[in-house]
């Protein structure tokens, strides 16, 4: 199946095209943050909780940093743990549920038996247990996520490979001596390539909400910024409610967490519409 991307883009609705030019600008945001912001992220260059205005667009924290240029570096952390928890998820599920569902057997027992375990348990205090563990870093988030997500699209991946294993020009190109490497690439590969695309945009916005909520519990990595280290602060003020400093310190980062996740699940839900029709 070739999936020519242009194309699949203009049949989006107005909510799905509006969605993906706002990934496309975190996405900027992120790469050029240290070109859009004037101010350290991790420097104080202005008075206390100083709110928005002419200096500081979006304020300061308690300690006086440039909270425009917070968020922006933020974003890097954000897009960099969805993709980064995206390729890897995606990349074993895909693997593993071509596995199971080509060679049943042992293996198809054992990777199914992860599957079930995997997707049983809650996955949040496992993260808060093993965060703690492994320490606050973003490769270890992103490693820790990445081993949480990939059952979803592995056991998706497992039925379509056992459907498809038993079609005619599947057994013809095995008869012919066809091993699983050209098999695969051949005729698994066109047919899953949906599949997997829909579920790494799934598990980019899952991934990020999950950054979010470990940088909220203090798991996230200290010596970077995100936005929900920047929550985790500012909810840790003393009598943050009391005051006018939530408006500022506390909306925009919640807003841009939000407006992302609702953003890649707009395009995900987009993509797997459209792709579901044409395999249809």
């Amino acid at each position: 199946m070739v999936i020519k991307m242009p194309k699949i883009v203009k049949q989006f609705s107005i909510a799905g095209k509006f969605s993906l030019v706002f990934i496309v600008l975190v996405c900027f945001i992120a790469i050029f943050a240290p070109m859009l912001t004037k101010y350290p992220w991790n420097q104080p260059t202005g008075a206390s909780l100083e709110p928005p205005g002419k200096a500081h667009i979006l304020g300061t924290d308690d300690l006086g940093i440039d909270l425009w240029a917070q968020i922006c570096h933020g974003a890097r952390n954000s897009i960099v743990v969805g993709i980064g928890t995206a390729v890897i998820a995606c990349f074993l599920g895909t693997l593993l549920g071509v596995v199971s569902g080509y060679y049943q057997g042992v293996a198809d027992l054992v990777i199914t038996a992860l599957i079930d375990i995997l997707t049983s348990i809650p996955s949040l205090p496992i993260m808060v247990v093993t965060g703690a563990f492994f320490g606050p870093s973003i490769k270890n988030i992103i490693l820790i996520l990445s081993i949480l997500s990939w059952a979803v699209p592995a056991r998706i991946i497992r039925s379509k490979i056992i459907s498809a294993k038993q079609e005619t020009y599947i057994k013809v190109a095995e008869g012919y001596g066809a091993g699983f490497f050209y098999i695969t690439y051949r005729h698994f590969l066109p047919q899953i390539f949906p599949i997997s695309l829909i579920s790494f945009i799934k598990l980019i916005s899952r991934a990020i909400v999950s950054e979010a909520s470990l940088s909220f519990l203090g798991l996230g990595d200290p010596t970077s910024k995100s936005w929900g280290l920047i929550l985790n602060y500012a909810l840790n003020f003393p009598g943050i409610y009391f005051t006018d400093y939530w408006k500022w310190w506390i909306i925009y980062p919640l807003l841009c967490i939000i407006l992302l996740v609702l953003a890649t699940a707009t395009v995900g839900r987009e993509f797997e519409k459209i792709l579901d029709a044409k395999i249809d």
